[in-house]
């Protein structure tokens, strides 16, 4: 294969970095603004990424031929502009599942015991005062977690809650004849008003945008918790934040937005109710070692004319032959 360029649109594992260096010319994007990856893409031959792409990526670096997604989330790139541009897209299912499983844990267990407040006071209150957030704490066992999309992340978090801490799960997907062994499968509207945490790991798709919207928020119990690994666009924003503003959900902690990213000064900043982390929750060492070598090897597939293992979009191929 003669050499090719592979822009990194952000920073993978070394591993990765290495595997693509071997056949490839590696470029780094120092930052992911949109007018930094339309220049440098430009000279690109492939992009592995982990945010979101322009719209115009594809009019504006028309020598693109491929994409790799460090993750799942095919709603990072303009799809139908890729196909109609002949540019093969490929992701990496399942690798980061594990840390995403392991990140919604660690939510239900900082909501529950009141982590963030307590850790605030220890900083500015007396110590006998930092204390007392913990009469609001709560323990895991037997309560409800309710799981939207039981995709690989959604069953390694219900077995997480059934066997480590003997919580009842209920879930919930398109198809409830697959929901795996370590949920109860339930509609919508019967897992939000019986669960105490509700997880969202859904991919977004036209059935699943706003799913969580100001009816839905409305079945939730008083005192339920809501934790989205998803895809931002799944919950409405605006009555999320109103449910949020009123009490009518206990809290969240959201890893993922309506915006790709959320600048300062964004209403969900000055709630007390809510915790807020950069769409991290696959980012662990583990996890980004898998991706990368994964996301390098597919890169690598589709630069020598090969279709990748895990193809999003496979009208593309076809369309070449037909051709």
């Amino acid at each position: 294969m003669s050499a090719k360029t592979v822009l990194l649109m952000d920073a993978i594992a070394e591993l990765g970095v290495e595997l693509l260096g071997e056949s490839a010319t590696v470029v780094k994007a120092p930052e992911s603004s949109a007018d930094t990856i339309r220049r440098l893409a430009k000279d690109a031959d492939g992009i592995i990424i982990r945010s979101k792409l322009p719209d115009d990526i594809f009019e504006a670096a028309p020598r693109l031929k491929a994409v790799c997604i460090h993750g799942t989330g095919t709603d990072l790139v303009p799809l139908a502009s890729a196909t109609a541009h002949g540019v093969m897209v490929a992701n990496v299912p399942g690798a980061n599942a594990q840390s995403v499983a392991e990140y919604c844990v660690m939510g239900m267990l900082m909501l529950a015991r009141n982590v963030v407040a307590i850790t605030a006071d220890m900083r500015s209150r007396p110590w006998d005062e930092a204390r007392m957030g913990a009469m609001k704490a709560a323990e895991l066992q037997h309560t409800t977690v309710g799981v939207v999309g039981m995709g690989e992340i959604g069953q390694r978090v219900a077995k997480i809650c059934r066997r480590g801490f003997d919580m009842r799960v209920l879930g919930t997907q398109r198809r409830l004849d697959r929901m795996g062994p370590d949920a109860e499968p339930a509609a919508l509207e019967t897992l939000l008003r019986q669960s105490d945490y509700v997880i969202i790991a859904c991919p977004l798709t036209q059935d699943t945008r706003h799913l969580i919207n100001a009816r839905t928020l409305g079945l939730m119990k008083p005192t339920a918790w809501l934790v989205n690994v998803g895809r931002g666009a799944v919950i409405r924003e605006e009555d999320l934040i109103q449910a949020l503003q009123a009490r009518r959900i206990a809290g969240a902690m959201l890893d993922v937005y309506e915006s790709y990213q959320i600048r300062q000064g964004h209403p969900l900043f000055a709630l007390d109710n809510v915790i807020l982390t950069p769409h991290l929750a696959g980012g662990t060492h583990a996890s980004r070692a898998r991706a990368s070598v994964a996301a390098a090897k597919e890169m690598l597939r589709m630069l020598a004319g090969e279709p990748p293992l895990n193809f999003v979009n496979p009208e593309v191929r076809a369309k070449a032959h037909a051709s």
